[in-house]
Formats: C-alpha cells, structure tokens, sequence
C-alpha cells in the first residue's frame, strides 16, 4: 500500500471530518484506548502534511514518542505500507511533543509556547491533541479559552477524559462525568464502550455537529491492535 492509499482508506476521516477548527473529546473509563485514538488523529494529520503538536499532560516525552513509534508500526504491518520508515521519519519533522505538569497546563502559558514557536518557524500547528488533562479539578473556562483558541487560529483540538463509574451524573446526550455539564463547548465527543461480544471496542459518537457520522456507531478499536477500523471479527 502506498501512502496516498492508506490516508484515503483511513477510517479515522469518519471521526475526524473536515472542518478546519473544533474541539473533539476521547472518554471511556481507564485503560481502553484513549491515547491510542489521540495519536491516531495525530498521524491521520501528520501523513495529510499537516503539523500537529500533542500535549502530554503528566506523562514524559519518552512515553508519549513511542505511542507513535508503536501503533504507526501495527499501521505500516496491517496495511503493509511501502517504505514506512521513509514515511515516517517525514511525517515525524512536523510532529512537536510538549509536557505540562498538571497544575501547569493553561490557554495563557499554551499561547506563550505557541506564540514562540510560531514567531521562531519551528511549528504552526494545524492540530493539537491534549492526552491527560484533570476534567475532574478544573471547571470548564479553560475548555472555553481554548476552544476560543482553536476558532481563532483554526485549529483542530482534541482531548481525551477518563469516566469513572462510581460517578453516574450525565448530560441528556449521555456525556459522563466529569464531562457533562461540558457538552456544549465539543463538536465531537466518543464515548467508548466495551463489546465483549463483538471483541471490540465501540467508539459511540453521541455528539458529532459535523454531521460526519450521523450519529452512527460506526468505528470500532481493536482491542489488540489499539487500531480503529470499521468492523472487528468475533474472537
């Protein structure tokens, strides 16, 4: 498969539409694959040449590297992708990895980084996924800062969120907490959703203003592969 192939035939396009600036949100409880799809979405932007910077909230930048070092090789080995390591190395110079502590992270100390990488010509993102951020001990002006951000600078800006279950407070499209009093400042929000019947992972998106998926649960998450596709096997 050749590069042009593998980005036409990229079922992420389902998820991430076409609109050149929103906010889109990743929940699910821990540990089914939040980070996976992030970075799924990072390099969906990376291989159509556009520049992405991935935000890892208290994780290291070595960790967050090899997320990508990771499902982009499952990638080039499911689609058998010609001259992956070419690929790669040339979607890799427009990726920017950035680390925040969690009490650091904000839209005016993101916008001085921005503001400096923009004026030296290192980066001008036209994607931004931010992995790790507290929802539960920040309220929602942040969210509303940056989502004034990404309009302004037309900017693509994903997010992921852990749900608990103990907490079963829910907005009335069925957004958990601690996102659901937040519903209104995303354009897209997928809730994960095990199907141990299906030997998948659902990816059911209950807000999409794009209209892309109609509401439909159409994208799955192999739970091995961590890759989404459009339909898993029973195991």
């Amino acid at each position: 498969m050749l590069k042009k192939d593998l980005i036409e035939k990229n079922p992420i396009r389902h998820l991430k539409g076409e609109a050149p600036s929103g906010l889109g949100l990743v929940m699910s409880r821990a540990g089914l694959g939040k980070t996976a799809i992030l970075v799924q979405i990072a390099l969906d932007s990376l291989l159509n040449d556009k520049q992405v910077i991935h935000i890892s909230v208290g994780q290291t930048l070595e960790k967050t590297r090899l997320w990508y070092d990771d499902i982009f090789k499952v990638i080039t080995e499911e689609c058998k992708l010609e001259n992956a390591a070419e690929v790669y190395d040339e979607i890799v110079r427009n990726r920017l990895i950035m680390t925040f502590n969690a009490s650091s992270f904000s839209r005016p100390k993101l916008e001085e980084r921005l503001d400096d990488l923009i004026h030296q010509d290192i980066v001008r993102p036209d994607c931004i996924v931010v992995d790790g951020f507290d929802f539960e001990n920040n309220d929602g002006q942040i969210i509303s800062d940056l989502r004034s951000m990404a309009e302004a600078m037309q900017l693509q800006v994903w997010f992921s969120a852990v749900s608990h279950r103990e907490n079963m407070q829910m907005s009335p499209k069925g957004v958990p907490a601690p996102c659901h009093e937040l519903e209104d400042l995303f354009d897209t929000i997928v809730l994960l959703q095990p199907a141990p019947e299906k030997g998948c992972i659902d990816l059911n998106i209950i807000k999409d203003t794009a209209g892309v998926s109609d509401g439909c649960k159409i994208l799955k998450l192999d739970p091995i592969t961590l890759l989404i596709n459009e339909g898993c096997k029973n195991r």
